[in-house]
């Protein structure tokens, strides 16, 4: 009699898990679909990510891997909307995805070797610091508009040098990284802000593909739900990509701030 009970109310729910499962499907494409968009934009887009996958019940160092899952289609897909100015660049600039990619591999491997526990403490402070440097964006960009022109022959190497820090905490959290790395691709002699923002989006899809096939080999992927979320990051980065001339920013970067601010604060009071 015991075992029938727990059997049959298994079986009368098993319809309502479905629909369940189904409307968070069509919740994270949303959300994913919106995620590729803003990272294409204005950048931010795991801020809008790493609290759903919180809110469906993802541990956070999980919800933090996972989150490459839609990282890598939407910036790929977002390079491939600026495939004409990519086609334009000199050879030389592809050489930036090498350190791109050994600082993601390294951010990876220690975002896999941290206690769960230190990293619950931590996220609070990485989402707080990535909205403050959200709210600092402008402020950054215009500095680097006044003074980009003394600064635009800066080395190739020191470049490339000053990317792996960048990419390791692209491995590791990566809020913010997509503005950070805007601004340094600034330095290098390319004109052209298309360009420089297509080479952002094609670094971003190197360092999150690198950090999504480490993160699958350790298994700290969640898989359940990857074909709804890869596919809406795919659209939002490519429509992105499209309507980046049509978008507004500041009203994009003013709503990435009030949720970052949001759920920054929900995080610290659950601590």
């Amino acid at each position: 009699m015991h075992n029938i009970v727990p059997s049959l109310a298994g079986w009368l729910l098993t319809p309502f898990y479905d629909t369940i499962k189904h409307m968070l499907s069509v919740g994270l494409f949303i959300i994913c679909f919106l995620a590729g968009l803003v990272n294409s934009v204005a950048g931010g887009g795991i801020l809008v990510v790493f609290p759903a996958l919180l809110a469906v019940g993802l541990p956070p160092i999980t919800a933090n891997a996972t989150s490459n899952l839609i990282s890598w289609p939407g910036a790929l897909s977002s390079a491939y909307g600026y495939r004409k100015q990519l086609r334009k660049l000199p050879r030389k600039y592809i050489l930036l995805l090498l350190p791109c990619v050994f600082g993601a591999a390294f951010g990876a491997y220690l975002l896999a070797h941290t206690d769960a526990g230190d990293f619950t403490k931590l996220i609070p402070w990485l989402v707080l610091g990535a909205v403050l440097l959200f709210i600092a964006q402008p402020f950054l960009h215009r500095h680097f508009e006044k003074n980009l022109a003394q600064h635009r022959n800066a080395p190739l190497l020191i470049i490339g040098l000053a990317l792996i820090p960048m990419a390791i905490y692209g491995g590791y959290f990566g809020a913010g990284l997509g503005f950070i790395m805007l601004a340094f691709l600034s330095f290098t002699r390319l004109k052209n802000i298309h360009q420089i923002n297509g080479l952002k989006n094609l670094a971003a899809a190197a360092i999150t593909l690198v950090c999504t096939i480490y993160f699958s080999h350790v298994g700290l992927l969640d898989w359940e739900f990857a074909p709804a979320m890869i596919l809406g990051s795919l659209l939002g980065g490519y429509c992105g990509a499209r309507w980046a001339q049509k978008l507004n920013p500041r009203l994009i970067h003013g709503l990435i701030v009030l949720l970052g601010l949001v759920v920054a604060g929900a995080l610290f009071i659950k601590l």
